[in-house]
């Protein structure tokens, strides 16, 4: 009898342990995988993707959240689009243009691409050596300028703001990211560089801190060549005198504004929940905590800059919060 007592408290005690390892195994399959498309080292995009993701994955228990490195907007709109990627940051004129088959040599329509959230404005950086000579845009003539990394938001905006200006095709861009930039400025490989990305950037405070910078007006020469007009969803913006080292006078220069964006696919329950997580108190303090780039983002400015169709999710969260989707913030 006693021998009959033990096997079966030692068959139950191991049922037990196969039940915990069952259940694990089904909440460890429960777990949903979401994969988050960034920016390349240095940029902003990374920073606010790895957040995010970060974020996510720690505090919503059926969510594990990847945050993937990519050669910047341009890319991310693709990955979302295809599937390859479930969140991303897209710059506003890249989802504009890229839902009406409108980007540069790329007549596709990309409709899945929904957006989610306003991040922060990204300012175009046009910087040079101060010893260099170049002191506006038209000095670039003949120039060898860093514009982004291929398939990058930046390079993308360099390519439609150097066409307008005349610029383009007659200087040489190089395609390389921010850090690598920054470096090629210093050793004298490039003689500008092209950033566009929230500041302070730490790119643009990386090449400060080797040799003296100027940062170029960008405004001037766009407006006389119709720049703005042809490209609505950009704005001016001043970055203020003394928020890089040695420039010590406002900048006039335009941005774009970093969206964060959801795939078609992607359950509006997830994009919900998500917002709700990083746009709470504790969420938003957790991204400035990051980068203080992160400080624009704000419950009353969640739409700002959106001019394309917001996922069904994100218009639930933001609706209860008092927004009103603009008609082309509607799914159609």
């Amino acid at each position: 009898m006693i021998h009959r007592t033990k096997l079966l408290a030692t068959l139950s005690a191991t049922l037990f342990v196969f039940a915990l390892i069952f259940s694990g195994n089904i909440a460890e399959a429960a777990k949903t995988r979401l994969a988050f498309s960034g920016g390349p080292d240095g940029g902003t995009f990374q920073y606010f993707s790895n957040a995010i993701s970060s974020r996510l994955s720690r505090t919503q228990a059926d969510l594990e959240v990847s945050n993937m490195a990519s050669a910047g907007s341009v890319e991310n709109l693709r990955r979302v689009n295809s599937g390859d990627a479930d969140f991303g940051v897209v710059y506003a004129g890249d989802l504009y243009l890229g839902k009406n088959g409108k980007l540069t040599n790329d007549p596709r329509e990309y409709g899945n691409v929904y957006s989610v959230a306003y991040l922060y404005g990204a300012p175009a950086h046009l910087l040079t050596l101060r010893d260099s000579g170049i002191t506006s845009v038209k000095d670039l003539k003949g120039k060898r300028v860093a514009v982004g990394p291929a398939g990058s938001g930046a390079a993308a905006s360099a390519q439609r703001y150097f066409t307008a200006v005349g610029l383009w095709d007659n200087f040489t861009p190089e395609f390389i990211g921010y850090s690598q930039g920054a470096s090629a400025l210093a050793d004298g490989l490039i003689d500008a560089m092209w950033v566009f990305a929230g500041f302070p950037n730490s790119s643009v405070i990386q090449a400060a801190a080797s040799n003296p910078i100027l940062i170029l007006n960008t405004v001037d020469a766009g407006k006389k060549a119709g720049f703005f007009a042809d490209n609505p969803y950009y704005t001016e913006v001043t970055i203020p005198a003394g928020t890089y080292q040695g420039v010590d006078y406002d900048v006039k220069t335009f941005q774009d504004s970093s969206i964060w964006v959801a795939g078609k696919h992607v359950k509006e329950d997830f994009v919900y929940r998500a917002l709700e997580n990083i746009f709470s108190d504790e969420g938003l303090a957790y991204m400035v905590s990051v980068t203080s780039t992160a400080r624009a983002m704000k419950i009353d400015d969640g739409l700002r800059g959106i001019v394309t169709p917001v996922h069904p999710g994100a218009a639930k969260f933001w609706q209860e919060k008092g927004k009103k989707l603009t008609d082309a913030q509607k799914l159609q």
